[in-house]
């Protein structure tokens, strides 16, 4: 008797056992804990105001446009734009390397004193360049002709100083004629041929926009 109830008591232990190790086994491993999200960059620092990038246009008074790049960069030279700032526009321009011709047209015509004593206006320049493009003939004839260069150059002048973003639209010349700018931010043609080169040139009269094609009035 004692020895079948040693043999119940063993067998129930190794029963006991077995199951507590089966139950072991059976049980799902444990997920493997999640791996710790990796850290984070630290945001760069906030940039000091002299370090951000720049949002201002290309020259730091609001000039644009290619041709501005043959525009003198040292403030002490007058055609410099620094240096355009501080006189009216026909002395401006006679100091600037792009628009002697246009200087000698206005001087021709005994503009010299009128451009220079008006006051805020907006003047549209063309270029030595621009000048070129009409044969020598025609252009030593115009220049020869005082009422007629008087004329083509008022046409060039606009009452009001236009800021390029009152720039497009149909604007009424000092010569009494239209002129029609088309375009926007910094791309804009004048009467649909003559190209802005260089604008928003600031002299103490006027804002300037130089072109490369001369404007001709209708009449």
């Amino acid at each position: 008797m004692h020895v079948l109830k040693f043999a119940a008591v063993t067998a129930a232990s190794v029963c006991a056992v077995s199951l507590s190790a089966c139950g072991a086994a059976a049980a799902p491993a444990p997920a493997p804990a999640a791996a710790a999200p990796a850290a984070a960059p630290s945001a760069a620092p906030a940039l000091a105001p002299s370090m951000a990038p720049s949002m201002a246009p290309a020259t730091a008074t609001g000039e644009f446009g290619a041709g501005c790049a043959a525009v003198p960069t040292d403030p002490s030279n007058p055609g410099s734009f620094a240096a355009m700032a501080k006189v009216p526009v026909a002395t401006a321009a006679s100091g600037n390397p792009l628009l002697s011709t246009l200087a000698a047209a206005v001087k021709q015509a005994n503009l010299v004193d009128s451009l220079n004593t008006a006051q805020d206006i907006t003047v549209f320049a063309p270029t030595n360049d621009a000048f070129g493009k009409i044969p020598k003939a025609d252009l030593d004839k115009v220049l020869a002709d005082q009422a007629t260069l008087t004329k083509i150059l008022t046409y060039h002048v606009v009452p009001g100083r236009l800021t390029p973003a009152q720039l497009a639209g149909t604007h009424k010349t000092l010569e009494g004629g239209e002129v029609t700018v088309a375009g926007s931010g910094t791309d804009f043609t004048v009467n649909g041929n003559s190209a802005v080169v260089c604008g928003n040139v600031q002299t103490s009269n006027a804002t300037v926009y130089i072109v490369d094609t001369v404007l001709m009035p209708t009449s």
